[in-house]
């Protein structure tokens, strides 16, 4: 789950929206690239610290410690869930409107927000579940795994990011970041069973 929810968020946020608002905010000159350049990394940026912060303020919205594992199970499967819509219904509306606009950077603006808010709530509960799951004589084995499947999700979401990208522009880009969100869904899901 961790891997694929990993992928979900590279194969947007590496290629695809940095790509799009280059074309969208530089008027192809030195200085406009160099103003996409330091808008677009501004706008990353801030995605992550926003991501942080909710990340943190996660275990409080959740109901924090004392929660019986079983009930942190059922959020896992129903915050995977919540993520799946957002960037399939990105990518309808990228494909929709066809060419860069306002309203289609307006719309994506806020979609990769929610993106976000749903992603870090996602990344909290793997982090204590992969603790709460984890037997005590191998948690540091269990701990490096999840590592290894962030990076490992990491690493296959950059690839997809460029591959999608390139064969089908923002909306393939997106509709790839929904189907890895659907298997990280689908994979959590398998929590039912413990």
């Amino acid at each position: 789950a961790r891997l694929f929810l990993f992928g979900a968020r590279d194969v947007w946020f590496v290629v695809g929206i940095p790509v799009y608002f280059q074309a969208v905010l530089s008027d192809g000159s030195a200085e406009g690239r160099r103003e996409a350049f330091f808008l677009i990394g501004g706008f990353l940026a801030l995605w992550i610290i926003a991501y942080g912060a909710v990340q943190a303020w996660a275990p409080r919205l959740l109901g924090g410690k004392g929660q019986p594992e079983a009930k942190t199970a059922q959020q896992a499967m129903r915050w995977a869930g919540f993520l799946v819509p957002i960037p399939f219904l990105l990518a309808g509306v990228a494909l929709w409107a066809g060419a860069p606009s306002p309203a289609l950077s307006l719309t994506l603006v806020a979609g990769l927000l929610a993106f976000g808010f749903v992603f870090a709530i996602n990344s909290s509960v793997h982090s204590y579940l992969i603790l709460a799951y984890g037997a005590a004589e191998r948690i540091t084995r269990d701990v490096g795994f999840y590592y290894m499947a962030n990076a490992a999700g990491r690493l296959i979401g950059t690839l997809l990011s460029g591959l999608s990208y390139q064969f089908g522009g923002l909306p393939l880009c997106l509709a790839t970041a929904g189907t890895m969100a659907l298997f990280s869904w689908l994979s959590v899901r398998r929590l039912r069973g413990l």
